[in-house]
């Protein structure tokens, strides 16, 4: 067979199989390849076992392969028990110490296979070794730091550092978890970690609580009382960790706690000293209201005074009887203002809150500030368009505004400009106290004024603070306005020069709920007319008033002395009542608990409240029912029955 072209010139492979096979064999430098004899000794050597061992092939083949191991292995007997075992189970594989021809030491791995003839008969042995130094190294530097770290984990004395299993066992135990906790590791290893919590801790089931809030979220931390060995109790910071393996599997938890109760005595310890600090300012500030009040007081009750004994003389002089009525009522209006305001600094008064248009609300009181602060002083009004709404007690506003320009007046003796401005903003100055992520407008009334030295504007809202001559002012003005926009939910910001001016900022939150309607709807108010109202009341004093007064606006009204007679009055009857008028603070069932019973019972009984000061109110925000500030006018109390009436007759419509 002729063949083609290009393979006919070509030249044959001058090398045997067995010669390709060494050259493959010598090209491997990682691995030491070569045969022994049937005796162990070196048949032949590959250039990886050259670099390995440092023997040529002249040096080392005819030797013994004994002459790699250690003098210990060679005591041993290790080379021929190496080939013995080779030979009955077919292979031999091994890690060990070997001996370079320099005499360094290495750390080997050894295969070695036994090689048969085609009789059966043993020829010798194949035999791999690598080098494995490096790993031995790094396995060796790792067991070392692994030491490291369970030495340092052992010698840490002030944090017990150990270790639980998914369910919560303790798998291991520090110097530190024995000093804090008492207990010895063969004591603990093993058991749940739920007894070092306290029985009220472990009857609300917080161990497991722990442990899921840490596989949940991925941590657990919280400060709580634990229990030693010995049964006392310390103040511990725990945190928790969930611990994984390299395949994501959830094999236990870390945990490290911390005794602090130390710490914690401490901040006892400053807790009440600031408490008690805190108390004796309380106590000082209660002695210049009581001196505060009582003058002011006092001022009242003797036009009070003074009109009724002059009321006594008149006889028929119906214009002084008319003055002396006024000037009765006007006191009672300026008393009520002055508890109103001391309500408010106190953060007491209870809000009827609304939203409006801040703006629009200033310049419909225009009229009357320019009235207050005269004619030598210029009014300025500038409102940015649009301007957000705030919802706030509209009245305490306008009585803000109002103290406000008053102090203003007082600054301007010769005249100036007082300046009314509102603005959206979204950021307050960094030193205010106001909630995060609110918007707030900012309402500042600002005045050309003496100014306010230093040393004196840290004070300007403390109550009956003032520098007004003691028949000018109460110093409750500015503690009204401090009262209201906390309440609110805002702060007041202050800025003075002397001789230059005082600028107060109210920054109120904005709302985006829309204004308040005055409107009752599509209905109209029922016709006034003269209802049976159930009236009730503990203090014989003011009830007797009440009905007088009651009988007075023409409507017919009949007493109980507590919410426990009403309800009894009203299951015998209610129909024969058109409204319930009750106070709010009484002994027994309150005011409000009662208007809510009969909520429940007779839902389309009108009920409406009145207090002079109502802690229920103010706690609960209530807004369920209308509620009257003591003192009233007959005019306020009318208008109280009628909203109240009409409601409910919407109520009955609607439903």
């Amino acid at each position: 067979m002729k063949l083609p072209v290009d393979f006919a010139n070509e030249v044959p492979d001058p090398l045997s199989g067995d010669r390709r096979f060494q050259l493959l064999v010598d090209a491997i430098k990682d691995y030491a390849i070569y045969l022994l004899d049937a005796q162990g000794r070196v048949s032949s050597w590959n250039t990886g076992a050259q670099r390995l061992k440092g023997y040529s092939a002249d040096e080392i083949i005819g030797q013994h392969f004994s002459r790699f191991y250690t003098p210990e292995d060679l005591a041993t007997g290790l080379p021929q028990r190496a080939l013995l075992a080779a030979r009955s189970q077919g292979k031999f594989e091994a890690q060990g110490w070997r001996v370079r021809k320099n005499g360094t030491r290495f750390w080997t791995s050894v295969h070695i296979e036994p090689v048969i003839g085609p009789g059966g008969a043993l020829i010798g042995y194949a035999k791999i070794t690598h080098d494995l130094s490096q790993l031995l190294h790094s396995e060796q530097a790792l067991l070392a730091s692994e030491e490291r770290f369970r030495l340092l984990v052992q010698g840490v004395r002030d944090y017990a550092i150990y270790m639980l299993d998914p369910f919560g066992r303790v798998s291991n135990w520090n110097a530190g978890a024995q000093l804090i906790k008492g207990y010895a590791a063969h004591e603990i290893l093993g058991q749940h970690f739920s007894r070092f919590y306290t029985p009220e801790d472990r009857e609300r089931g917080e161990p497991a609580r722990a442990l899921q809030v840490a596989l949940s979220e991925k941590k657990y931390e919280s400060e709580a009382w634990r229990v030693r060995k010995d049964g006392s109790r310390f103040w511990a910071s725990v945190v928790i960790d969930p611990l994984y393996d390299e395949s994501g599997a959830h094999i236990g938890f870390a945990k490290i706690t911390r005794d602090i109760t130390e710490r914690k005595r401490s901040q006892d310890e400053m807790d009440r000293a600031r408490e008690a600090l805190a108390q004796s300012q309380k106590l000082e500030a209660i002695g210049r209201l009581t001196g505060g009040v009582a003058h002011d007081f006092n001022n009242l009750l003797t036009v009070i005074r003074s009109s009724v004994e002059l009321l006594r003389r008149t006889g028929g002089d119906e214009a002084r009887r008319t003055r002396y009525v006024e000037a009765i009522a006007d006191a009672a209006d300026r008393a009520a203002l002055l508890t109103r305001q001391l309500l408010a600094f106190a953060r007491q008064q209870p809000l009827r809150p609304e939203v409006f248009d801040a703006g629009m609300r200033v310049r419909a009181m225009s009229q009357m500030i320019e009235t207050l602060i005269g004619t030598s002083i210029r009014l300025e009004l500038e409102f940015a368009d649009p301007l957000g709404l705030i919802e706030a007690d509209a009245t305490q506003f306008d009585t803000a505004i109002f103290n406000m320009a008053i102090n203003a007046k007082d600054a301007m003796p010769d005249g100036g400009r007082l300046r009314i401005s509102a603005r959206n903003v979204d950021e307050v100055p960094p030193d205010l106290h106001v909630p995060s992520g609110e918007k707030f407008l900012a309402v500042a009334v600002e005045d050309s004024g003496v100014g306010i030295d230093a040393g004196v504007l840290s004070r300007i809202f403390d109550p009956f603070f003032t520098t007004k001559p003691v028949t000018k002012g109460t110093g409750l003005g500015l503690s009204q306005v401090y009262g209201f926009v906390k309440q609110t939910g805002g702060d007041i910001a202050v800025t003075s020069r002397v001789g230059e001016g005082t600028c107060l900022t109210l920054y109120l939150p904005r709302t985006s709920k829309t204004p308040s309607i005055a409107a009752l709807g599509d209905r109209e108010l029922p016709p006034r007319r003269g209802l049976s109202v159930l009236l009730v009341e503990d203090n014989d004093t003011v009830a007797e008033f009440g009905l007088g007064l009651l009988r007075e606006m023409g409507h017919s009204a009949t007493r109980a002395a507590n919410a426990t007679q009403a309800l009894e009055m009203l299951a015998q009857g209610h129909a024969a009542f058109d409204l319930v008028f009750s106070d709010v603070v009484m002994p027994g069932i309150n005011g409000l608990a009662l208007a809510r019973e009969i909520g429940k019972r007779w839902p389309h009984l009108p009920v409406a409240l009145t207090s002079g000061y109502s802690h229920i109110v103010v706690d609960e925000r209530s807004q369920e029912f209308e509620l009257l500030h003591k003192p009233y006018s007959v005019r306020e109390l009318q208008a109280l029955f009628d909203r109240v009436v009409a409601a409910s007759e919407r109520k009955k419509v609607v439903g």
